[in-house]
């Protein structure tokens, strides 16, 4: 498998040649390709998946794109990086757009990270959840990131137990460098999802 990607990771270097010096680097079992350290795509079990962003999300949700899920510690963990399959590998003037799109907002986000000093400099983040964040003990980016956001929003939902799904997407928007309107389709599913199961119980035994 780790031939395969390889493999992989030279084409992409070949075929997204125009963007600049392409660098790969091992990461989660997969592998990210970055120009000048913004990591715009990622290599996994030989399949290249590019960083979705704002401009590729009407691509996305037209072919129904599959999200990267890779293995953190033991767990599961869905990626905002869509799989180039065989129809865009056909079509390198589209494939390149897409990729400079990923490469753009990457460069942005990173840009911006380095600009922020503040949690509601994030995006989607209130001064309001910046409070409710530092009550938690949440007071900077990389703690944020280090839990992400649902351990995030469970750990200042302690204080605040009629906090709603739209926090939990303003937090992954954040983290992702999003608009939480503009999170993938997959990603939404996935809170959703885990978000009923952690209250739905609660509000049966409540109505009971």
């Amino acid at each position: 498998m780790k031939k395969i990607s390889y493999e992989r990771i030279y084409k992409s270097q070949e075929y997204l040649s125009s963007l600049g010096d392409i660098q790969h680097r091992a990461l989660f079992g997969g592998y990210t390709l970055a120009v000048d350290d913004a990591v715009f795509a990622m290599v996994s079990e030989g399949e290249l998946y590019l960083r979705a962003c704002e401009q590729s999300t009407r691509y996305c949700v037209k072919h129904s794109s599959s999200f990267l899920t890779l293995l953190k510690r033991g767990r599961p963990v869905l990626l905002n990086y869509y799989r180039v399959d065989e129809g865009l590998w056909q079509d390198r003037e589209r494939l390149l757009q897409l990729s400079s799109f990923a490469l753009e907002s990457a460069r942005k986000e990173r840009h911006q990270r380095h600009q922020r000093n503040r949690l509601k400099d994030l995006p989607n983040l209130t001064f309001q959840i910046e409070v409710l964040l530092y009550e938690a003990g949440i007071t900077n980016e990389e703690t944020l990131r280090g839990l992400g956001a649902k351990t995030s929003w469970l750990k200042i939902r302690k204080n605040n137990k009629q906090l709603g799904i739209k926090v939990l997407f303003a937090l992954e928007g954040a983290i992702e460098g999003l608009h939480e309107a503009a999170l993938p389709t997959p990603i939404r599913r996935e809170l959703t999802e885990w978000f009923n199961a952690l209250t739905e119980p609660r509000e049966n035994h409540s109505a009971r």
